[in-house]
């Protein structure tokens, strides 16, 4: 697999990973310790930041929402970033939300700033 795609896929994994303990070992894995995530008007930085980030989000569409997330098989690398697009699928199977990640990761492909857009 590429390895901007297995980094799409482990990123999408965490968001919906229901082991607490497991989430954590996720975002230590994909992120360095001062790492950043921007999405609308909202900033997380570092470990205990973005993981109240992403239970929240947990929270609201997976467990609650009964959504789960995927990503669409299109991540590509230049240099420095790498971009994906993701999904938010109901349990029907219908798209009920779309994003774009565009990352900075460093030269061991630990995700430095994550900037996410949500499409819809």
């Amino acid at each position: 697999m590429d390895e901007s795609q297995n980094l799409a896929d482990r990123y999408v994994d965490v968001w919906n990973e229901t082991d607490q303990e497991r989430r954590r070992i996720g975002i230590a894995e994909l992120w360095v310790p001062e790492g950043i995530h921007y999405v609308s008007t909202f900033k997380a930085a570092g470990y205990d930041e973005l993981e109240k980030r992403i239970i929240r989000s947990h929270q609201t569409n997976v467990l609650d929402g009964n959504f789960r997330f995927r990503t669409v098989k299109n991540a590509r690398k230049l240099h420095d970033v790498v971009t994906f697009n993701w999904e938010m699928i109901a349990v029907t199977g219908e798209i009920s939300a779309a994003g774009l990640e565009f990352l900075t990761i460093d030269e061991n492909s630990r995700i430095l700033v994550d900037y996410q857009f949500i499409l819809n």
